[in-house]
């Protein structure tokens, strides 16, 4: 091979590494950033001869879009379980209502029952808001599991 060949394969290698730089820079940039615009000036950016995709890696945003649209979607949905205000028993984790006394699963007692109108109560109640009789203390045992089956 003469040199002006070696010179040539060079300089072909270097272009389309050049231009498979420009083309990563492009992709990722659709996969990152929402604005046309901004992909635009990204790619324009790629383009800057070796320099450019690296001063993209640097400044680029640091997640994809995918990965932020799950991840709203988990808080919402999270949200979307706090606000129902159902429960989960603490010995068992399944779910329960709020209205029930004891985990039908597992049987722990979960919440006290007045002693007149037997509705559910909350631990920090002084007296039913059902009936208004007064609330005797828990004694300690809010929640405890069954030992009867």
């Amino acid at each position: 091979m003469t040199t002006r060949s070696i010179v040539a394969l060079v300089a072909g290698i270097a272009i389309i590494f050049w231009l498979a730089c420009a083309y990563w820079t492009y992709k990722d940039a659709r996969l990152r950033i929402e604005d046309s615009w901004l992909v635009g000036c990204a790619t324009a950016l790629g383009l800057v001869p070796f320099v450019g995709p690296l001063v993209y890696m640097l400044f680029r945003p640091p997640e994809y879009l995918e990965d932020v649209r799950e991840r709203e979607l988990e808080i919402k949905a999270i949200e979307d379980r706090l606000s129902r205000r159902d429960l989960i028993c603490p010995v068992c984790r399944s779910a329960v209502d709020t209205s029930f006394l004891v985990c039908p699963v597992c049987t722990t007692k979960l919440r006290q029952a007045c002693v007149n109108c037997r509705a559910p109560l909350e631990a920090l109640w002084q007296v039913c808001p059902y009936c208004e009789t007064p609330i005797e203390s828990m004694g300690g045992a809010s929640i405890v599991p069954r030992r009867e089956r």
